[in-house]
């Protein structure tokens, strides 16, 4: 299977506060744009995933990619078989364009697909949150606004 992941933009992004974790409160509205990722997810039978990147660098930081963490997150709560997971990387990383947690949703929207999960969009929505803030804005990929870390959405009517 082959996804797209997007990037977003942020208009009219407001902090309205510094927190004490680190993060700042924000307002915007996230709007989803058609600048894409390309993430390949195929089973395998080897008993591990394999993950391999192409295009813009990931910089290593010790830790599992976003995608690979997404396949944790889906497999602890249904198992599933091992992947391959391809990723082509074309949106700018640290631009604030939200490409690994696209990334990221994009997988476990996808896993759930692949293998016929059924996961409710509401748990996806909460396996998403748990990877990072604004995750969860693109399993629904719509124009929204962005409250809290940018965890917290409210609709919008953009004709």
């Amino acid at each position: 299977m082959v996804v797209f992941p997007n990037a977003k933009i942020n208009l009219g992004l407001h902090i309205t506060s510094k927190r004490t974790d680190g993060y700042h409160n924000i307002e915007s509205v996230f709007y989803p744009i058609p600048l894409n990722d390309a993430l390949e997810i195929t089973e395998n039978k080897l008993n591990k995933n394999n993950f391999k990147t192409t295009g813009v660098k990931i910089p290593k930081n010790g830790k599992l990619n976003l995608v690979e963490q997404a396949w944790e997150i889906v497999n602890e709560f249904k198992p599933i078989p091992h992947v391959d997971l391809e990723l082509l990387k074309n949106i700018p990383i640290g631009a604030g364009l939200g490409g690994g947690s696209s990334d990221a949703a994009f997988c476990i929207t996808g896993l759930n697909k692949l293998f016929n999960l059924k996961i409710t969009e509401e748990k996806v929505l909460e396996m998403a949150g748990i990877l990072g803030a604004d995750c969860a804005f693109f399993v629904k990929n719509k124009a929204i606004y962005a409250e809290g870390i940018g965890d917290e959405f409210s609709d919008l009517n953009l004709k």
